[in-house]
């Protein structure tokens, strides 16, 4: 149960009192902060948004809020009849709503890049570009390329992701001069890692494998991948910002492989848990809000800048990750 005192440690240090009492933070928002609230009165008709993993969840929320402020979202999804049901049912409370569907599995690289090729024949623009999906303390297993799963999908797949529609939203944002933007769903499960953060060297040994730190090294990797891209986009003047989020503990179907753990905790805390509206409200408000016009490189918890761990503010290990993560990428031998 060490990971639970190490969450409970980093709730405190980032702010106990606002979560459980909803104090709005200097952003004018917080833990009880919903993601139709955060967007009230925001105009995003015009905007093209991806949310990867927006069948369900935090994601199908942050779609459905997204597509009620008038902005055209492309819902990522493994599962595309699950994803299907999720438009008509955003279609059934909005029927301006507009919505479309792309099969992702972001624990494949082919996949990947199949859906990037996809994406590119709409010929539309890229705005916002949402790495939502996710799965959590999984069992030990590879990805059909031969890497752990949850740093496969968790990060992986969404550092792939963005490199191969980072044109696509550099031109969006060179042509429309709209700032385009980038958000990685992290957690404050990123505190509770590996001893040296990133276990570049034992990614896929099984031997050493702790399904609640690999599942913190993937989160922490989305933060690191997000200031390091956010450093080099910066280095090049591009009009694009990129920023990491903590949505809150929030029961969905990510903790299907500790249900019962996470019902017996949830009991034992229920003052710490948020429901889905309130888990995608920062998500929303990273994306969409007009305050953080320029903003880059932060990490965000109820939508207010907060201090992620010191391993996540390691330039040195950002930089690292990012070539370990090219490599993989280029070394990846899919299985049969």
């Amino acid at each position: 149960m060490l990971w639970v005192l190490k969450y409970f440690f980093e709730i405190v240090r980032t702010g106990i009192f606002s979560l459980v009492t909803g104090w709005r933070g200097p952003s004018g928002f917080g833990s009880a902060s919903t993601a139709e609230e955060v967007t009230q009165g925001i105009e995003a008709s015009g905007l093209t948004v991806i949310v990867t993993g927006g069948a369900s969840g935090l994601g199908l929320e942050t779609a459905r809020v997204l597509a009620l402020r008038g902005a055209h979202v492309i819902i990522a999804a493994r599962n595309v009849e699950s994803a299907i049901d999720a438009k008509n049912s955003m279609l059934e409370q909005c029927n301006t709503a507009n919505v479309d569907v792309l099969k992702l599995d972001l624990c494949s690289i082919q996949s990947v890049r199949t859906f990037a090729t996809s994406f590119k024949d709409l010929n539309l623009p890229l705005n916002i570009l949402i790495n939502n999906a996710g799965v959590m303390f999984c069992p030990f297993q590879l990805s059909r390329d031969g890497i752990e799963v949850q740093f496969a999908t968790n990060h992986i797949g969404h550092f792939l992701l963005t490199e191969l529609l980072l044109d696509k939203m550099k031109d969006t944002a060179r042509v429309t001069g709209v700032e385009g933007r980038i958000v990685n769903l992290s957690s404050i499960a990123h505190a509770h890692t590996y001893k040296n953060g990133i276990e570049f060297d034992k990614i896929n040994y099984q031997r050493s494998y702790a399904d609640k730190r690999a599942y913190g090294q993937s989160k922490l990797a989305n933060i690191l991948h997000a200031n390091e891209l956010s450093r080099r986009l910066k280095e090049e003047g591009t009009n694009i910002t990129v920023n990491s989020v903590h949505p809150g503990l929030i029961m969905t179907d990510l903790m299907r492989h500790s249900v019962i753990l996470m019902k017996i905790l949830k009991g034992l805390t229920y003052f710490l848990w948020k429901n889905v509206p309130q888990g995608a409200a920062t998500t929303c408000y990273v994306a969409l809000h007009p305050s953080l016009k320029g903003v880059s490189g932060k990490y965000f918890s109820d939508c207010n800048a907060v201090k992620p761990s010191a391993f996540a503010r390691d330039v040195n290990l950002g930089k690292q990750l990012w070539d370990f993560s090219s490599m993989m990428v280029e070394e990846a031998v899919p299985s049969l």
